[in-house]
């Protein structure tokens, strides 16, 4: 029968919601990175096995939440106007996307790389208030 085939749709869009709408803040990419370092702060100070084990699975899972929305911040928020205000935003996103991946925050339990973090989700923050305000 033909008739799933006809009916499935020919083009899949997607968004960070259902409903584009709008609604763009850094803090949210904040947040998740504050709960990164708070788990790395946490799995510095337990020696638990079982403890480590499920903080360093939040963590991860923390960590991808930052770099989802650093992702919607970057791919929708921001138009090309702004990077050629702020030529270096480009690189910013790319050097905190990387400080939430493997090779940083996600990887590591080191509170450090988790403050390198927020410090680029500040920085990206900075920009998007002076957007906002223009």
């Amino acid at each position: 029968m033909r008739l799933p085939r006809i009916l499935s749709p020919r083009v899949v869009a997607s968004a960070h919601c259902d409903l584009p709408c709008g609604v763009y803040d850094p803090a949210q990419a904040r947040i998740e990175a504050e709960s990164v370092k708070a788990i790395c702060e946490k799995y510095q100070a337990n020696t638990d096995p079982e403890f480590r084990t499920r903080a360093l699975i939040i963590k991860e899972q923390r960590a991808e939440l930052v770099k989802h929305h650093l992702w919607v911040l970057w791919t929708d928020y921001f138009k090309p106007a702004h990077f050629e205000k702020y030529p270096h935003l480009h690189q910013l996103f790319n050097e905190a996307t990387k400080l939430a991946g493997a090779s940083g925050a996600k990887g590591s339990a080191d509170p450090a790389k988790a403050d390198e973090l927020l410090q680029k989700i500040d920085e990206i923050a900075k920009i998007f208030r002076e957007t906002k305000q223009a």
